[in-house]
């Protein structure tokens, strides 16, 4: 085993015991040598599900532009997962339901933690990545990427999530190397009446939750909710019980007020709290979160959007570290359009991010403390050359960090529509990763030392990961019932993290490592009848990294490879007599290479029976084999086993 591929031992054991992982085979290798904006809809996911298949490409999106445009004509490699499709493929979480994006590579580690990334560098602390829930930007600066185990909303609010593959850092910054995650819950005035369900199975021990929306007047709209579910272990490959249980307590609302037909205001928060279970202690976790958002109308063409929100989020491994941080951001763009043919979007924003650790004898972020800032701005023009077939677009984002200064991150797309089904794209982006805390302020052990004592830590001059990636894609609806996507991509990586000797017992990161990748997306949705869909795809990811010339990666450049060639999968969704619903979700993951996990094949299958205003469902998960592992080297691998839970909900 090489020694970048510490990170990828963090499985049952939280951020903190993955470090320790990570930094007790380094300094085995070094003894023996003496790591969308959002945008409400007024579409309910069973009105979702009722849509033609043109209407479904006609679902405006907010994530490729920063403003409402049709799936259909957008430059870019985008898949809607609608709140229908998520219910119907009886998923418990996001990153269940972020399974049914054939372009992500989602991997279940254990009971609570995830392995999620789009177009390769996957891994349990993998940071090419940007997330978004409802226009707030869920990012750790411990590692530049997020904290999957506490990512939560109430699905049966969920309206859609937005999965973008390719960069998209020209509008929504550092971190958008790979992709973006756009996740939008309906808004108050589209949740009125009572919800309850309640749950119960073997890995999924329990669920409850309950919401009640309502109105004041006939402009304000609010809703309060409140959910806990209590997850059992996963087992090891001999069948024994990996003792990483967890639970989890979330409640919150929404209100949107709507003064004036010009005017939006939206107000929402949520708290959680809970536990994982790991060995020998426990992982504490509890955060809260508020977010205001002022959106004013001028015409159809403009618009201004404020946007402000803060996060606290707070873990503790106890005898490891612990962490208390605290998110101020600020947003705001401005829509406008120049004559009849061009539109321009522009916007700024300001985040502070507070970061205070509790350092431990085995490992140190130094300072502990620190007060990060990261100032943005951005301009994009849309330049219709032919009307209703051909537009240009071209952005540019400039950022500051506290870790690399000044970043640029450009863009060019090109979108042509021959004919109303069909659309061919293009583009050319640069995008970059910027440093993180673990690339900086790391330490194994934390100083003093004695001498002699191996030493691994952060690189003082790490600079950002960066990428140059060309895109080019075909969406087609070649007949009324089927739609069609592909998207190729070829992508130029610079300055990739690697772990290198310094001194005779130090080693550190450095920007040591180059890279190449490109591959194939395909995804697809087929109206079979009124009363059968189906949806799904295949990706296909080649990857190629090396070390720059005058670096020398411990790990060989193999620490950064470690995903799946091939991907597969299907949903079906059917309506049946009598008011029952079958449902299926069948996937298939290649080998992963480093460490080797074995291919596999597995399904999903739900069936539902709605009375009036309750449903009735029982939902089998993984049904192929008794167990699996998804990822994680074989000395600490856990695998998911065969699970069932039923669940009875009532609306009204």
């Amino acid at each position: 085993m090489k020694a970048s591929q510490e990170h990828k031992t963090c499985h049952g054991f939280g951020l903190g015991l993955a470090f320790i992982n990570s930094i007790a085979f380094a300094l085995a290798i070094l003894s023996n040598s003496a790591f969308a904006q959002t945008s409400d809809t007024n579409s309910s996911p069973s009105a979702l599900k009722k849509l033609s298949l043109e209407e479904l490409m006609n679902i405006e999106v907010t994530s490729v532009s920063r403003s409402p445009e049709r799936l259909f004509d957008t430059a870019s490699a985008v898949q809607v997962i609608t709140g229908d499709d998520v219910r119907r493929s009886g998923a418990t979480s996001l990153p269940e339901a972020l399974r049914l994006a054939p372009s992500l590579d989602v991997a279940q580690v254990n009971s609570h933690d995830w392995a999620i990334s789009g177009r390769g560098f996957n891994n349990t602390i993998a940071n090419k990545l940007l997330v978004m829930i409802d226009g707030r930007t869920v990012y750790t600066p411990l590692y530049a990427g997020v904290f999957w185990d506490v990512q939560n909303v109430l699905l049966e609010d969920l309206d859609r999530i937005e999965v973008v593959s390719g960069p998209g850092g020209t509008l929504w910054g550092a971190n958008a190397v790979n992709g973006v995650i756009n996740i939008v819950t309906k808004s108050a005035k589209d949740t009125q009446g009572s919800y309850l369900s309640g749950a119960g199975g073997s890995l999924l021990q329990d669920f409850g939750a309950a919401r009640y929306g309502g109105s004041v007047g006939t402009n304000l709209y609010y809703r309060v909710y409140g959910q806990r579910f209590d997850r059992n272990s996963t087992v090891f490959p001999n069948g024994q019980d990996a003792t990483d249980r967890s639970d989890m307590t979330q409640g919150g609302f929404r209100m949107d007020w709507y003064p004036s037909d010009q005017n939006t205001l939206t107000l929402q928060g949520d708290a959680y709290g809970g536990h994982e279970q790991n060995q020998p202690t426990d992982t504490a976790l509890d955060g809260q979160n508020v977010l205001g958002r002022w959106t004013h109308t001028f015409s159809s063409e403009s618009d201004l959007q404020v946007q402000m929100y803060f996060d606290r989020t707070w873990r503790r491994i106890p005898a490891t570290f612990s962490e208390d941080l605290k998110t101020y951001d600020f947003d705001f763009q401005h829509r406008f359009p120049v004559g009849e043919r061009q539109s321009i979007v522009w916007g700024a924003g300001y985040r502070l991010m507070q970061d205070q650790v509790k350092n431990s004898p085995a490992l140190a972020f130094l300072p502990p403390n620190v007060n990060l800032q990261l100032f943005s701005g951005f301009l994009q023009d849309e330049i219709t050359l032919v009307p209703e077939r051909l537009k240009f677009t071209a952005g540019i984002k400039i950022e500051h960090n506290d870790f690399s200064g000044v970043e640029v991150q450009p863009s060019g797309r090109i979108a042509w529509t021959p004919d109303a089904r069909e659309t061919i794209w293009g583009a050319i982006s640069r995008a970059v990763r910027s440093p993180s805390r673990i690339d900086t302020d790391f330490f194994v052990p934390p100083p003093p030392v004695a001498p002699g004592t191996p030493v691994l830590a952060g690189g003082p001059n790490f600079d950002s990961e960066k990428v140059i990636a060309y895109e080019l894609g075909y969406r087609v609806r070649p007949v009324e019932r089927l739609s069609v996507s592909l998207a190729t991509f070829f992508n130029q990586y610079d300055d990739l993290r690697s772990l290198e000797q310094t001194g005779p017992t130090t080693f550190e990161f450095e920007n040591g490592l180059r890279g190449e990748s490109w591959g194939v997306e395909l995804s697809g949705d087929f109206r079979v009848t009124e009363w059968w869909r189906l949806r799904g795809g295949y990706t296909y990811l080649h990857e190629h990294i090396w070390q720059r010339p005058g670096h020398t990666d411990l790990n060989q450049a193999l620490g950064e490879g470690d995903d799946p060639q091939n991907q597969f999968s299907l949903q079906s969704i059917v309506d049946l007599p009598y008011h029952f619903q079958f449902d299926a979700v069948a996937r298939y993951v290649d080998t992963l290479p480093n460490p080797n996990v074995p291919s596999y094949f597995t399904f999903d299958l739900r069936l539902a029976w709605q009375f009036k205003k309750l449903e009735f469902s029982v939902v089998g998960q993984n049904l192929w084999d008794p167990q699996h592992a998804e990822f994680g080297p074989a000395a600490m691998r856990q695998e998911i086993p065969r699970s069932i839970y039923g669940e009875i909900t009532c609306r009204f």
